[in-house]
This record gives structure tokens, sequence and C-alpha cells, in this order.
């Protein structure tokens, strides 16, 4: 550590680190920050709610699952809390191929925060204040600290804003509009304009949540019940799958029906949402029920999931029926479904706005162009999800760290992980929306699969300090057995002996009539790994997860090593950086939008530029044109 950052352990109101929001986000940036070596301290409005779910009462789901193995990977603590404090686990999706199969756990909400709580007051080198921060002073366009609402003064070296969905905010429903944060908190009414002065622009986004039924009232007998899955796959590369085997609670499906379209459609006037209350953009993707309905009109039923909120109460959570109806016509609505007949409000749907940034004002590294020093994460970047937050703010920690530390920032690119399209897509299009994940937004899904996040980011994780030696010794051991055991497949043959033909036969495969290596078998659509397990005494001891692994390589061989190469390509772009100094303006052959689109983003390298809404594959071929002659030049 430099001299300078040493220094910082001899004034208790300095710090080399300040996190603001003790989110998902927060407790991600502040964890990564402190195990790195760096006095960090976490502000919180709600020392109480540390990693609070406001919202869905779960960790991962499509595409959201591999964000959550990733920061695992990366040394974070997301995937480790689940573990723990799961009620139900699922992985969804696995009648598709691997490159969508996806994590889902149901949380007991109130064990997940007291467990992350745990973790952040336990962690060495970092502090939690109860506070609300009011301002983010900087000089000379460097950051050097918060204010808190007293006026008490903190000084540091990078601040990391992880505000969620705290600012300004406002939560509405039908005529009630109350200034407040998520779950009637407190809510953050000072720091926006704090940061309007230093020059950063925000703009208001939206999001909502459901009603909290008792679950007492709600008829199960006429629902149909989704339970979890016997053995439990546990999310944190880390935990021991013997160790997290318990009974698991069952979550319930049911559906809107007519006449609940009808009742929302009756009552479209009293919604904020259509009447111009809301000024905030909702997410497209996790539309209000009444968005559904009006969206939607020829649809007579949308699911709804009926999830337990933990083990200590009885709410439940009405997945899929998020609303800012008045709350006479969410009784009418909710009771309009089946098995709700007789349900009881505990806690009535919302819809919260909230000052968020455009985050086409960060640099890769979620630090922000005009004040160096200042990082964002999470929600406030205009994502939603606790596990988009989770993601940004483990690689925001990372890098505030690796400032301080005079280290390069670590960047991870679109072929790299889903948190390198997260940050890419979040730094680089422009979006009017708040940003959900989605395994569509990844060209190299394939590559990207959940089961080898430790093989893609545990070398970053390693590389930064999180994740230490003896851990990614193991790994690269686990990796040299998988890449073994693949390639002795492709070389060992089977005949139509009696094992195999009994194994074919049972599995409705072509029989044999000559010789066949163990790895064409496996290529068969019904046939796996697994299945030739009789048929192939030579195989070696490897783990339940090293046998997945082996047979996805086998199986998608030729799909994986077509992606391989489709990376190569875009490597090239990707590697070609656009030196800070580089001047668009005057650029012959490149459109007028094209120059001010390139001007205003400052995209760090080519392949960056070439994803800017407003730059055609034209203006790209005569920007290398003048990249070249500027290196020339330079």
């Amino acid at each position: 550590m430099k001299s300078s950052a040493n220094s910082v352990w001899e004034n208790k109101d300095q710090y080399h680190v300040i996190v603001v929001g003790a989110g998902h986000a927060g407790c991600e940036a502040a964890l990564a920050s402190a195990r790195l070596g760096l006095k960090t301290a976490l502000f919180t409005l709600h020392i109480d709610h540390i990693a609070m779910m406001p919202c869905n009462p779960n960790i991962g789901g499509t595409s959201k699952g591999h964000l959550v193995r990733e920061v695992d990977a990366l040394g974070g603590q997301m995937a480790k809390v689940i573990d723990q404090t799961y009620i139900q686990s699922k992985m969804l999706n696995t009648s598709k191929g691997p490159a969508v199969h996806s994590l889902r756990a149901q949380a007991d909400k109130e064990a997940y925060s007291l467990a992350m709580r745990k973790v952040v007051e336990n962690q060495e080198n970092l502090s939690v204040f109860q506070a609300e921060v009011t301002k983010v002073t900087a000089e000379d366009g460097r950051v050097t600290g918060i204010e808190t609402i007293s006026g008490h003064a903190y000084k540091s070296e990078a601040v990391i804003l992880c505000t969620g969905t705290y600012l300004s905010a406002r939560c509405i429903y039908g005529d009630v509009s109350i200034h407040s944060g998520p779950n009637g908190l407190s809510s953050a009414d000072h720091l926006t304009a704090s940061l309007n002065e230093l020059g950063i622009e925000t703009r208001r986004f939206k999001t909502g949540t459901p009603a909290r039924i008792d679950g007492r009232t709600v008829d199960y007998s006429v629902l149909k019940e989704q339970k979890g899955d016997v053995p439990v796959v546990p999310f944190s590369f880390s935990t021991n799958p013997d160790d997290i085997q318990k009974s698991q609670v069952s979550c319930w499906l049911t559906g809107t029906n007519e006449k609940t379209h009808e009742i929302i459609r009756e009552n479209l006037d009293r919604s904020p949402l259509f009447s111009g209350v809301i000024e905030g953009v909702g997410p497209r993707y996790c539309p209000s029920i009444e968005d559904k309905v009006v969206r939607f009109p020829e649809k007579t039923s949308h699911h709804v999931f009926i999830e337990p909120e933990g083990l200590y109460t009885n709410e439940v959570y009405i997945d899929g029926m998020s609303s800012s109806m008045p709350e006479d016509v969410q009784q009418l609505m909710y009771t309009s479904v089946k098995g709700l007949e007789n349900a009881r409000i505990v806690r009535p749907a919302y819809a919260i706005e909230y000052d968020c940034i455009d985050a086409r004002q960060l640099k890769q590294n979620l630090e922000f162009k005009a004040i160096e020093g200042l990082f964002s994460a999470g929600q406030f970047n205009g994502s939603s999800g606790y596990e988009e937050a989770a993601a940004q703010g483990i690689m925001a920690g990372i890098n505030a760290a690796e400032k301080i530390l005079g280290k390069d920032p670590v960047v991870l690119k679109r072929s790299d992980g889903y948190t390198g399209v997260l940050i890419d897509d979040l730094v680089t299009k422009e979006s009017h929306e708040p940003y959900r994940m989605m395994t569509a937004r990844a060209e190299y899904r394939l590559l990207l699969r959940q089961d080898n996040a430790d093989e893609r980011m545990m070398p970053f994780g390693h590389e930064a300090g999180l994740v230490d030696d003896a851990t990614y010794e193991a790994l690269l051991e686990s990796v040299d057995r998988i890449n073994r055991e693949a390639e002795r497949l492709k070389t060992s043959y089977v005949g139509p002996t009696e094992a195999v033909t009994a194994i074919l036969n049972e599995r409705g495969s072509t029989p044999l009539t000559s010789g066949i290596s163990l790895a064409e078998l496996i290529r068969r659509p019904e046939l796996d790994y697994e299945a030739l397990k009789a048929a192939d005494p030579e195989r070696p001891q490897l783990s339940a997860r090293e046998r997945d692994k082996v047979n996805t390589l086998i199986k998608y061989e030729g799909y994986i090593k077509r992606q391989e190469r489709q990376v190569e390509q875009f490597k090239k772009l990707e590697d070609r950086k656009i030196p800070e100094e580089f001047s668009y303006k005057g650029l012959q052959g490149l459109r007028k939008e094209a120059i001010e689109k390139l001007d205003k983003m400052r995209p760090a390298s080519v392949g960056q530029a070439s994803r800017i809404s407003g730059v055609s594959p034209a203006d790209i071929s005569v920007l290398l044109v003048y990249l070249r002659k500027f290196a020339q030049e330079h």
C-alpha cells in the first residue's frame, strides 16, 4: 500500500474508501475494499436493514443466477449468504441448454439481512455508520469525502455511491404519495442537490412491488404447488453441498382472470401510473399488473406466484402483481384471484420513484468521468435487481481499491462474464428504463455459463487479491482434471458390448455395429456422461460439478469453439484502445452524429465505440484509419 494510504489510519474521520448505502451493492463494495486492506466506512440510513430485500424474496433466477455465481468467484459474499438462508432452491430452465440454466433461491428475508449484517459488522478494516450522507465533497475535480446531515465531515480518497432507490424517493399508490424509501423507511432527500452541484446529471426512474398478504388467508388447496429441488445445488463454489441440504418450503402458482382484468380496466383512471402522477420511467421487463393488462389486452390470465417471505412470518409475496392502484382497488383485484378470495393485505402494493443517473457518465471501471475517485454502483446507475447491484458493487469496490493502491483498473469484457455485459451496457448504451439482466443480452452466453463462472471470474478475483492462493490453486487443479477427462473421452472407444447395448436400449438410442468413442456417444441427445458410467471402467473420480462440466464440454464442443472464434474476432476491436487525448472534432468522413456521440461518451476502445447508439460500422472504419494515423504521429 502507498504511504499516503497508510497515513489514513492516523485520523479516525479519514478513510481510504467511503461507501454510501448498505444495500446489496454497498455491502459488496465495502467488503471488497476492506478485504483488500483499505480502511473503509459504510454509511447507511438504517443499520437494522443492511442488505434488505424490499421487493422479491429471492436471489438468482434467469441470468441473475449467473451474476451471483460471478460475484462469488470474484470473492464476494452474496452467494455464501443465500446458501445459509435459503428456504427453497431450484435450478431453472433445465429442459433447455446449459447456457440458460440458472439457479434461483427463495430467501428468508430477515435471516438474509441479519447474516449479511453479521459479516459486514465483523469485517476487518470496515466501520459501519448510521447517518444520512447529504454531500459529496470534491476539489479540483477530485473527490475528498462526504458530509452527513449533522454537518460532520469524513475525508476519503474514494467514494462509492450505492444509494439504491432512496434518493428523493416517494412511494405512491392511488392518491397516497409519501416521501419515503421502500417499506416506509426514510428517504435521502439532500444528496441529489450536492451531486448536481458537482455536475452529475440525475433523472427519475420508477420501480414497484406487489402487496404482502397474510398467508393464513390463502386457500392453498386450489393452488398448484411449486417444490424445490432435491438435492439442492449451492450458489457458492466454496459451499459444501452436503452442508446445506434441508427441508424446504413450497411456493404456489395461481393466475389472474378476466374478472381481475376488468377490475383493473374499470379503475385505470385512479392509477397514478396512467394519470400522470408517477413521473419516473418504470422497468419494461417487470411491469405492474395494470401495465400488463393494458399492454397485453389479448391475454386472459397472467401467472401469479405466492412466495413465503420467511420462516418466522406469515407474510407472503404476490409475485407477478406489482401495482400502484388505490388500496380499495387492490383489495378487489387480489381477492379476485383463485385462492386469494379471502386474502388480507398486510402491506399494500406501491410504486417508488427515485433519483438515479444515466450511467454513461461513468467509465468502464464505474468511476465518474468528471470526478476522479467518485464511483457508483447498483440501482443508482439505472439498473434493477439485487444481483445486478451486487455485481456492480464488487467491481466498484475492487476498482476504488485498485485506484488508491496505484494499480490498473479491473475492466471485464463482454466475453468475460455477465458482469462485463451488464457494466458495458450501462456505461455505453442509452437506456430509458431500469436495466434488467437477461441471457439474450449476452452474445457469448454459451461461454458464459453459470457452471463455469469460477473458471472465468476467479482469475480476476485472485489477481485483485480477493481470492486466496489455495482456493485459486484448487480451481486450476479442477480445471485440469476436467480438460484431461474431456480429452480422454475423445480417444476412449467402446464397441457393441453387453453393457453398452443395455445402456443404449434403456435410453432408446441406436445400437452399435462397430467401435465408437465415448465422446461421440455423449453427443447423442438421449445420452450424457452419467448415463455411460457402467460402460466406462477407466472413468476417474470427479465431483458432481466436474462431471457436469465434462458433459457440457463434450456435448456442446462445436458450438463452444464457434463462439470462441467469434470472441477472437471481436477481441481485436476490444483491444484497440482509444487514447484519452484523441479528438474526434473535424475528422473528415465521420458523420456529425457519430462525432457528437463519440466526443460525449469518450469510449475507451474501438469495441466500446462500436456499441454506441448512432455510431455506424462505416464510422468505425473511418475511426480506425484516424487512430492509425494518430499512433504514427505520436
